[in-house]
């Protein structure tokens, strides 16, 4: 599943190469990804440039000159493709819209459980989930006492509610998994029995990881998009069996509810 480090890297590779460039025309092999009227969605494309691309929790925005905006959901296994016409299309592509420059984007689905909508300047809010979303995980208003603030709002167990959008939006399983790893403290832990200075830590590993995944990414996808997330650098997730890099010991792998989690039982007491 895309995450906020990922989308963050692809919203930097589109902006190198979309804004100002017009959409000529626009294709729905799998309609349904598109939460508007087919001919809606198509007319108000075609003939339009794109202009900047944004993020915002695990939201992509397509802003468009005509004004409208596509918000694209990409879910579990939602993908881009920036890439030349002639390449064979894959299995369940579902949207594509060629360039002016030559180029197309490709929306890629295997499941397809991806959702994109077409709003106006005003719309986000009627977006689902947009609205009851948390502060993004890097915004600038997420202070340490702002985030102290919000957890406290919050019981369960620590992963559980690092998961939670409306906690704060952006962060899934691999890198709550990360997180937590950096931040020394055990993905089962309840959040009432954190201390402070746990919880400090907590916010500073989630500053900490993101400034490190994002810079990697970007690496290894400046010059395509791949259709897997970059993940060959990351620390514990799903290096179950693996000796963890800090101490040397095996990395525990407990899978529930569909869901991997990978931690040290020796660094993350």
């Amino acid at each position: 599943m895309p995450e906020l480090p990922d989308l963050e890297a692809m919203s930097w590779f589109l902006n190198q190469r979309l804004p100002g460039v017009r959409i000529e025309h626009a294709e729905l092999p799998i309609p349904f990804i598109v939460r508007a009227p087919k001919e809606e969605f198509v007319a108000a494309v075609e003939g339009s440039a794109f202009g900047e691309i944004t993020r915002r929790g695990k939201f992509l925005l397509f802003t468009l000159e005509s004004g409208k905006q596509m918000v694209v959901n990409a879910m579990l296994t939602g993908r881009f493709q920036y890439i030349a016409p002639k390449i064979k299309r894959r299995a369940r592509t579902c949207v594509v819209l060629s360039l002016a420059n030559g180029q197309e984007l490709r929306y890629v689905d295997s499941r397809p459980m991806g959702k994109i909508y077409l709003v106006g300047p005003d719309g986000l809010d009627r977006v689902p989930q947009f609205a009851e979303m948390g502060l993004d995980a890097l915004s600038p208003e997420l202070t340490e006492e702002a985030f102290a603030e919000r957890l406290r709002r919050h019981n369960g167990q620590i992963k559980n509610i690092l998961l939670n959008q409306k906690f704060i939006a952006g962060i899934g399983n691999a890198y709550s998994d990360e997180i937590l790893f950096a931040a020394g403290i055990h993905p089962y832990r309840k959040r009432t029995i954190l201390s402070d200075e746990e919880v400090s830590k907590l916010y500073r590993a989630l500053r900490s990881v993101i400034e490190w995944a994002v810079p990697r990414i970007k690496e290894r996808i400046k010059d395509e998009l791949p259709l897997e997330e970059a993940r060959d650098f990351v620390r514990v997730h799903r290096r179950g069996g693996e000796a963890c890099y800090v101490c040397g010991n095996r990395i525990s792998e407990i899978t529930a509810g569909n869901r991997v989690t990978s931690f040290c039982r020796t660094c993350q007491r």
